[in-house]
């Protein structure tokens, strides 16, 4: 028996646009709601989020259990945390702040097994093996495993044709708050510029043949990235869409 089909791998490379959300509350019981809402993948996001591997486990279980693909995005690079993800059952990954083919490559290189990576072998501790009950799952989990790395500053964006160049690489996501900040630009990654140069880097990942990815909550610019050619495509945060909601009962009722 192989390692589990990874549909949101299958739908990218087919060219499918698919559309997610973070989720950033870093609780299970709120990820099992959201996972509920019919999205085709949720973004567990260690990063900004409040989580360590622990939260991110008992989150990843739940969302695995519906029919949204659980993605993780990591603090960083580290392949300690690349290969604990993986081992927790994640298949997609986002890997924040790539500036360079061969820190993107470093970062394929975590995801896979050797003779093609350096991913340690601890297969029989983890849900990702099903806790050893899938017995091909050594020989089969590189083929499932989705890697998305994430530009999202100028030097980024200068070393783009040599990111995408990295064999083994599934897409590249374009942060536009980040890049925003380091254009001169921060808070405001609606910006004119900022958005140019996000739609100008979908279309030369896509040209690339690699799947685009961006995060914005602007409807006029999600379809825009969409016309550029992005397909990994998100369009909103928990954490702003409850807060979002709360106030606004809150000042239906009290004025405030």
């Amino acid at each position: 028996m192989p390692a589990p089909l990874n549909r949101l791998k299958h739908r990218l490379a087919a060219g499918e646009v698919t559309h997610g959300i973070w989720v950033g509350l870093a609780d299970p019981y709120l990820a099992e709601i959201a996972a509920t809402a019919g999205f085709d993948w949720l973004l567990i996001d260690g990063e900004h989020a409040p989580n360590d591997i622990r939260s991110l486990s008992a989150q990843v279980a739940v969302v695995a259990a519906s029919d949204s693909v659980p993605v993780i995005r990591l603090p960083d690079d580290d392949p300690a945390k690349i290969k604990q993800a993986l081992d927790i059952g994640a298949q997609t990954l986002l890997i924040p702040m790539i500036e360079s083919g061969a820190q993107a490559d470093r970062a394929v290189k975590a995801c896979l097994y050797p003779p093609h990576g350096i991913r340690g072998v601890g297969s029989a501790l983890a849900r990702a093996s099903r806790f050893a009950a899938i017995p091909d799952y050594l020989t089969t989990a590189n083929d499932q495993i989705c890697l998305i790395v994430q530009i999202e500053s100028r030097a980024g964006l200068a070393a783009l044709d040599e990111v995408l160049a990295v064999d083994g690489l599934d897409g590249v996501f374009i942060g536009p708050s980040d890049l925003a900040a380091d254009m001169g630009h921060l808070g405001k990654p609606g910006h004119p510029e900022v958005q140019h140069a996000v739609l100008d880097a979908i279309r030369r990942i896509r040209a690339a043949g690699k799947a685009a990815g961006v995060l914005t909550t602007d409807p006029a610019f999600i379809e825009a990235c969409k016309a550029a050619g992005a397909t990994f495509v998100g369009v909103g945060i928990d954490v702003t869409l409850l807060a979002g909601a709360l106030r606004a009962l809150a000042g239906k009722y009290t004025g405030a």
